[in-house]
């Protein structure tokens, strides 16, 4: 793969700019995709940019405004709450087909400028119960976009199997632990780095950065 060409799906968050930092040691060249889907802060789409211009990675940022229009919820209408699903409902900030497009796209792409990678940074063990980031639906989604254009894509998910505290220790080790915990926006208050400290997101965040440096602090 050091010889290949890879296009990461990126949000300017904590998991996609980890997923960025993996793939730039993993492949010769990399390229990043950033969606603008009228979300609920378009200060996402700035620190994507940032990021992409300070690590000088070619920034790609393709018109999904349909997908706000068509699916109504939490990240984009910024009159409904943030609130985590109980009793198995998803979370208000479920976002129907999200990854399903995010990846279609990125693959249609891919194809266009030559990359045979993809990578994203879903997630299923801190996945907030959203459908889209199990591996079985990217293995499923991987065959679909191979066969519609018949081509040899591999979708990467560097984070599937570990949690929080182990995605810190995995920037840690590509020697981005500060830059992803200063630069990133994962707070859907549209707080950078650590963030407002009470939505759902950032107290995921907050608690897998405590859980790895008391590990960190033990060694």
């Amino acid at each position: 793969m050091k010889d290949e060409k890879a296009i990461v799906v990126f949000s300017g968050g904590q998991d996609s700019t980890t997923c960025l930092f993996w793939a730039l040691k993993t492949f010769k060249e990399v390229e990043v995709v950033t969606f603008n889907y009228n979300q609920r802060h378009s200060l996402e789409i700035e620190c994507a940019q940032k990021i992409a211009n300070e690590l000088d990675v070619k920034h790609h940022i393709l018109d999904m405004s349909l997908l706000n229009q068509l699916a109504p919820n939490a990240l984009t209408r910024l009159d409904i709450e943030v609130t985590e699903g109980a009793e198995g409902e998803l979370p208000s900030t479920f976002v129907p087909g999200r990854n399903l497009l995010f990846l279609t796209f990125a693959g249609i792409l891919a194809h266009q400028v030559g990359a045979k990678h993809l990578v994203t940074g879903v997630c299923e063990t801190d996945f907030s119960g959203y459908p889209d980031c199990r591996d079985v639906f990217i293995k499923s989604l991987n065959v679909t976009l191979n066969l519609s254009m018949d081509y040899q894509f591999v979708i990467h998910t560097p984070l599937m199997w570990i949690n929080k505290a182990e995605t810190w220790e995995l920037a840690d080790n590509l020697g981005a632990f500060e830059f992803i915990r200063e630069k990133t926006l994962t707070c859907y208050n549209g707080i950078i780095a650590d963030g407002c400290g009470e939505c759902p997101a950032c107290i995921l965040r907050q608690k897998g950065l405590e859980d790895y440096l008391k590990i960190r602090k033990e060694r």
